[in-house]
C-alpha cells in the first residue's frame, strides 16, 4: 500500500491519513481550518474539559465550533467515566464533529493530578472503563444532531470513539500495550500513540519502535496512528514507513507551519517539497488572523497572533526583527505595518 492512502476509522471515511494532533491553546477552529487549506486530512480540538462541559460552560462550548471545510474530531478529558459519558452527549449535541477522541495522554500536571490525561496510563482498568462509559454513551445516542452544514438530521451512524495514549508513565512502566487492549475491548476504532513517557513531557526522542510493536498488537483490528518528532516531511516517509502505521499525526511542527501538510502529501506522492515563501506564509498567517478576529475579537486574536506570527516567519530572513515588534502589535493594522510595510511585501 502506498505511504499516503485514504483511512477508515469505524464508520468515517477519510480521503488521507495526514491528522493535526490536538494542541491546547492552539488546534482551535480558526487554525484547524487554515490547515484543512494546506492540505491536512483530519484535525483534534484542543483538550476540553468534561466536567466544564457537563456544567454548561459556554466558554467552553466555543471549543466544540467547526472549522470552514474540516472533518474533525472533539477530544475529551476527564477521570470519571459517569461525566465522560455525559459530555460525550453533550459533545453530540452541541457540535457536528465526525469523532470523539478519549484524551489519556495529556503530561501537564494541572490534567494528571485530577487524574485524567497521560496519568490513566498507570490505570488501564480505568481506560477501559473510560472508553467503555463512552462508547456507550456514543452508541446509544438517539434524536437528531447537526451535520457539517448545521441540517438537523436523524442520529442513526454513532460517531466513532478514539484513543490516545502515551508509551506510558515513564522508562519503568511503559505500558502502551496494555492500555491498547482496554481500549480495543471496549470498542475504541482507532488508538493514537505518543511515543514518549508522560516523564519525557516534550522533551527527549519520541522511540518509534514502540508504535511497531503497537502496530503488531493490533494487527489490523483498528486503525494506529503515529505520534511524536514528526518535524520534516522526511520524518513523515521514515514513521510511515518503518512503523506501518496507518497514519500520522503532527502537532507542534505545525504551529505557524500548515504548509507541513503540503509539503508531506507532495512527498510522499512525489518525492518533491513545494517551496514556501515569507509573504505565502505571512498571507496565510493573515487568513488564520481573520478567522480568530470573527471568533473571538480583534484585541484577544492579536494577544494570540503575536505568538504565531512569531512561528509564521521562523527560519527567514530578518524573523528576529520582527519577532521584535510583533510582541508590541496591539491592532490588525500594526501586524499589517510590521508584516507588510517594514518587511517590504
Amino acid at each position: 500500500m502506498e505511504l499516503f492512502h485514504p483511512v477508515k476509522i469505524g464508520n468515517l471515511n477519510l480521503n488521507g491519513n495526514i491528522f493535526l494532533a490536538p494542541m491546547a491553546d492552539y488546534s482551535d477552529a480558526s487554525y484547524r481550518s487554515v490547515c484543512f487549506k494546506c492540505g491536512v486530512d483530519f484535525t483534534y480540538t484542543e483538550l476540553i474539559s468534561s466536567e466544564a462541559l457537563v456544567r454548561n460552560n459556554q466558554k467552553t462550548f466555543l471549543m466544540l465550533e467547526r472549522g470552514a471545510e474540516e472533518a474533525y474530531a472533539v477530544q475529551i478529558f476527564g477521570s470519571s467515566p459517569e461525566t465522560m459519558a455525559q459530555a460525550a452527549r453533550v459533545v453530540l449535541e452541541k457540535s457536528s464533529c465526525e469523532c470523539i477522541d478519549i484524551n489519556c495522554g495529556c503530561p501537564v500536571p494541572k490534567v494528571t493530578k485530577t487524574g485524567a490525561g497521560s496519568v490513566l496510563t498507570r490505570e488501564p482498568e480505568k481506560l477501559y472503563e473510560i472508553t467503555k462509559a463512552v462508547v456507550d454513551a456514543v452508541q446509544n445516542f438517539s434524536g437528531f444532531r447537526k451535520d457539517k452544514n448545521g441540517i438537523l438530521r436523524p442520529y442513526d451512524s454513532p460517531v466513532p470513539v478514539t484513543v490516545k495514549i502515551r508509551s506510558g508513565w515513564d522508562s519503568k512502566h511503559i505500558t502502551f500495550l496494555d492500555c491498547a487492549q482496554s481500549a480495543l475491548s471496549a470498542g475504541a476504532a482507532a488508538i493514537a500513540l505518543h511515543a514518549r513517557t508522560t516523564a519525557q513531557g516534550y522533551g527527549g526522542n519520541a522511540d518509534w519502535s514502540q508504535i511497531r510493536s503497537l502496530v503488531d498488537f493490533v494487527n489490523g483490528r483498528i486503525p494506529v496512528f503515529g505520534n511524536g518528532d514528526i518535524k520534516t516531511p522526511q520524518d513523515a516517509f521514515n514513521m510511515l514507513k518503518e512503523t506501518g502505521c496507518d497514519g500520522i499525526m503532527i502537532g507542534r511542527a505545525a504551529q505557524g507551519n500548515p504548509f507541513i501538510f503540503r509539503k508531506i502529501k507532495e512527498f510522499l506522492l512525489t518525492g518533491n517539497v513545494p517551496e514556501i515563501s515569507l509573504k505565502e506564509s505571512i498571507s496565510m498567517g493573515f487568513e488564520e488572523f481573520n478567522l480568530l478576529i470573527k471568533a473571538v475579537g480583534e484585541h484577544n486574536a492579536c494577544m494570540k497572533m503575536r505568538g504565531r506570527f512569531s512561528s509564521y516567519i521562523r527560519g527567514f530572513d530578518g524573523a528576529k526583527e520582527l519577532r521584535q515588534k510583533l510582541v508590541q502589535a496591539c491592532t490588525k493594522a500594526d501586524f499589517e505595518r510590521i508584516l507588510f510595510t517594514e518587511a517590504g511585501l
